[in-house]
């Protein structure tokens, strides 16, 4: 779906394809099949974008393959969708039954990630419609703190001058712009917005900026204009937004409150619990089946949860979402005279592990609740002034 803004820039809306577990070509022409355009057909929408998620296995073969990149764009384009933008978080094994800290891997001081993400920038620009101004491509801020130092930092800033360099010399080739966001999350190198700016900086925006996650600014306690200010006055654009929500719980210390977070826990992603401590700023956990334990986090300040949440409906009392966070991100993106961006991704992928009872039933449930999320966010952008437009 498109929209256009007041300044005439079409906005690109999209759901993100890392809910659903694809391997090869093959299986991500099945779910185009299988989940996107039933989901399309749903919205009665004449073009719906993806947010495609490209593992590495799949991403090399096509780098290595032009032809195989024309059918992938055939096949969309025949099915009335379109791809502007890749999601390039997680490189492999986003579906096995044990992910947590293995998402961060590799990261940037590691070449793999380098060549991923060259992968990637190369096939979008042969993905990209005739029509789009420009690509993205989203990936992990940096690495997980724990397994950063020095000499990783120096490694990743290499990566990334050799990535700059083919990243325009892909824009010359193409005529369009690929551009690579980082993705601050809680618990990595750059989780908050001034770690982007200290750590980020200077890099090239013309080829890298910011991938705005809502759910993760909002674990982090973070308020939406500030990060923008922050951003901007580093010279990072946000190449991306990954409309998101988080838990919210206004008091942890209740035992029904407890009760509820202890059922969001499971055992596949990682789930970062922060806590706003009063007078005392931010604490937090890793996951949150050791946020629960008993003297791990204060308990006398709101929790957030790095769980993501269906956009259009809340969870069961006491639990709140985050969706006022998501609702300011994007008032300060859209509802000024310039669009701040141009891509925006609904990106919940937990469906499959969210509590037994509000999970979808089947394939059928998960293109119902993706097609109400997709609905949402094209009620709210309209809200704020949007103008949806067909094509």
């Amino acid at each position: 779906m498109r929209f256009r803004h007041a300044d005439g820039t079409t906005v690109h809306l999209s759901y993100g394809t890392n809910v659903h577990d694809a391997d090869d070509l093959d299986d991500v022409v099945a779910l185009l099949d299988r989940y996107a355009t039933p989901v399309r057909e749903r919205l009665g929408a004449d073009r719906l974008g993806l947010g495609l998620w490209l593992p590495e296995p799949a991403a090399t073969a096509l780098a290595q393959d032009p032809s195989g990149v024309d059918r992938l764009r055939a096949e969309l384009t025949a099915r009335d969708l379109e791809v502007v933008t890749l999601n390039g978080f997680p490189y492999r094994h986003f579906h096995a039954p044990v992910v947590k800290r293995d998402v961060y891997l590799p990261d940037w001081s590691h070449p793999a990630r380098l060549d991923y993400t060259r992968d990637l920038s190369a096939v979008l620009s042969r993905l990209l419609p005739d029509d789009a101004v420009r690509g993205s491509v989203s990936t992990l801020p940096l690495g997980w703190r724990a397994f950063w130092s020095p000499a990783h930092r120096e490694r990743a800033l290499a990566h990334f001058d050799e990535l700059g360099r083919e990243l325009t010399a892909l824009a010359r080739t193409y005529g369009r712009p690929v551009r690579v966001g980082f993705e601050p999350e809680p618990g990595c190198v750059v989780e908050g917005a001034d770690e982007v700016a200290a750590h980020l900086s200077g890099l090239d925006p013309d080829a890298f900026g910011v991938c705005f996650d809502t759910c993760h600014l909002a674990v982090a306690f973070e308020e939406p204009k500030d990060a923008l200010t922050t951003w901007a006055g580093a010279g990072l654009p946000v190449v991306k937004v990954q409309a998101s929500c988080a838990l919210h719980a206004d008091d942890p210390s209740d035992p029904a409150t407890a009760a509820a977070l202890a059922s969001f826990v499971e055992p596949r992603f990682l789930h970062q619990t922060r806590e706003a401590v009063p007078g005392a700023g931010r604490v937090g956990c890793d996951d949150l089946d050791e946020a629960l334990r008993p003297g791990t986090l204060p308990g006398r300040g709101p929790w957030r949860v790095h769980f993501h949440v269906p956009l259009h409906a809340a969870p069961a009392q006491p639990l709140r979402s985050t969706r006022p966070v998501l609702e300011s991100a994007l008032s300060a993106l859209f509802a000024g005279e310039c669009a701040l961006t141009d891509h925006v991704e609904v990106e919940t992928y937990t469906w499959s592990v969210l509590p037994p009872e509000q999970r979808p039933d089947g394939p059928d449930g998960l293109v119902a609740g993706i097609a109400a999320e997709l609905d949402w966010a094209r009620r709210h952008l309209a809200g704020i002034g949007l103008k949806e437009v067909s094509g």
